[in-house]
């Protein structure tokens, strides 16, 4: 039984006495749907490559995690689609690299009005969300739906607004929870989230993204920060919708098997994490310097304690659906996934030079979020898969956010789209020899505009092309893991084949927020 601090509407409904042959025929088309593995892809956002301990993290404790991985299978060379939230997302949703893909960088869609106003917003739901997917994208939904999947999303959506053709109940996805606009999840206590094709109100009032501390307060003071701690944290309630859509949707019960895609919008920014954690990490950390907001985002006076804080909470959520899986008895046919959108940030007080958030890349600002080199865009990746993925092993395959479309569908049973960039790394999951990318393509227009290419052990990156620099850096990662020297001078040869894969994979955005005139596109 579901229990919420809001109220639920289940429908259910009854099914009539069939005849023989078909009642047979569904049972039979039932159990083979039973037979394919149920499929959970949990998305962090701005988690760093560092950030988790089974790749090295020493401050945060994520133990939960860490065990998907001594179950299952670490990545060490997974790529996301892009070094910020919402082209990242595309990339994910589509199967397609940055240079064919719809969405390259964030796009707010600030012509429809004063869309960074947070009262305005709650007064016009038109402002909320993002630039909409075109109608008739092939989504990750709409795949996994063609392959007798029920579909749901909870967390952070960022690929259309309300009342547009591109919300997740209208990509392909039977159910959704959370925020469908970024900007809203610049607090973790909204007004509201969207449940559905509704607003889901919570029990909060309204505290604007980005407020600071009042004029005169102690900035060491905690009273001084209460107006950022409302009653109704986010994370709860939409952890509680995901493991209701488990209950509901049992296959045992349905003979249907189930996608969830957890889009949690941990650990971004702003500071805001349930209270027994953010104690936890003061008592293990001691005192610091509070943040008082001047990067953004709102201040916290205990700012290193929340940020881990905030990531053990979400490692506790996976524990506690492992246990719900393993409850049910549907963990052994279960596919797990867990990664991040893209790189550790460099605002809001998430300090990830101090938790050395990029491991071994380096994370501050031109290197982590927002950039296209090693630390904004190599992120953690594990997968646990009971019977099929060998426990505690380790895949150096290189792969990006492209790959998981085909991947799903081949585990689905299901043709991938023709015209998918990726590559299906199932193989590489179950310790098999494994089909690799020549190369792999980014780009993305903010930031100054950027390109960058993984081919074996080179990294090409080229910085400022809206500037009009074209001109690219080259980097051995085997020996230079993180991108200090540039050796372009030393391999001509290198450095024109790449310049041949960016003009062969560069396609111009439909969109003029996301063409490069220096690449040829028309303005």
């Amino acid at each position: 039984m579901r229990k919420n601090t809001y109220s639920i509407c289940v429908a259910s409904a009854s099914i009539g006495i069939m005849g023989l042959c078909g009642c047979s025929t569904t049972l039979s088309k039932q159990n083979d749907e039973v037979k394919k593995p149920n499929i959970i892809y949990i998305l962090a956002d701005d988690l760093g490559y560092g950030e988790l301990g089974c790749y090295g993290q020493k401050h945060i404790e994520t133990p939960h995690i860490d065990q998907l991985a001594k179950n299952g299978v670490l990545f060490t060379q997974h790529y996301s689609g892009a070094p910020v939230c919402a082209p990242s997302r595309c990339m994910l949703m589509t199967g397609k690299h940055p240079g064919h893909a719809q969405i390259r960088g964030n796009d707010e869609w600030g012509e429809r009005g004063d869309v960074w106003n947070y009262r305005a917003q709650a007064a016009d739901s038109t402002l909320e969300g993002q630039r909409p997917l075109a109608a008739d994208t092939k989504t990750l939904g709409r795949i996994m739906k063609q392959a007798g999947y029920t579909t749901g999303v909870v967390g952070k959506w960022g690929l259309g607004a309300p009342h547009t053709h591109s919300t997740p109940t209208k990509m392909g996805f039977d159910f959704f929870v959370g925020y469908n606009c970024q900007r809203q999840a610049h607090t973790y206590y909204p007004l509201h989230l969207y449940k559905n094709g509704a607003r889901l109100y919570l029990d909060n009032d309204t505290v604007a993204p980005g407020t600071k501390l009042d004029k005169g307060a102690d900035p060491y003071d905690l009273s001084s920060y209460d107006k950022y701690n409302l009653n109704t944290y986010s994370g709860t309630i939409m952890f509680d919708e995901l493991t209701g859509f488990i209950n509901d949707n049992n296959p045992k019960e349905t003979g249907q098997p189930f996608f969830m895609y957890w889009a949690t919008p941990i650990p971004h920014a702003p500071l805001q994490a349930p209270q027994k954690w953010v104690d936890y990490y003061v008592n293990k950390f001691g005192d610091e310097d509070p943040y008082t907001g001047k990067k953004g985002y709102f201040p916290h006076r205990y700012p290193h304690a929340a940020y881990a804080a905030m990531v053990t909470y979400m490692d506790e959520q996976v524990g506690q659906l492992v246990e719900q899986l393993k409850a049910l008895g549907i963990y052994d046919n279960t596919l797990i996934i867990f990664t991040s959108d893209n790189g550790p940030t460099y605002n809001g007080g998430t300090d990830s030079p101090w938790f050395n958030s990029g491991g071994p890349f380096n994370s501050e600002y031109g290197w982590g979020k927002g950039f296209t080199h090693e630390g904004g865009v190599r992120v953690p990746m594990v997968a646990s898969w009971p019977g099929h993925i060998q426990p505690g092993s380790q895949s150096s395959h290189i792969s990006a956010f492209w790959d998981v479309m085909p991947t799903l569908c081949e585990i689905a049973g299901i043709d991938a789209p023709d015209d998918t960039d990726g590559i299906s790394f199932v193989n590489a999951l179950t310790g098999k020899e494994q089909k690799e990318h020549e190369y792999l393509y980014w780009e993305y227009p903010e930031y100054g505009g950027q390109q960058a290419i993984r081919m074996g052990k080179w990294k090409g990156i080229r910085k400022n092309i809206k500037k009009g620099n074209m001109k690219l850096e080259l980097y051995d990662l085997d020996v230079d893991i993180q991108e200090q020297r540039d050796v372009a001078s030393q391999f001509p040869e290198i450095i024109k084949q790449m310049e041949a894969i960016m003009v062969k994979e560069h396609k111009p955005a439909v969109l003029d927020r996301f063409k490069m005139e220096a690449l040829g596109d028309q303005i």
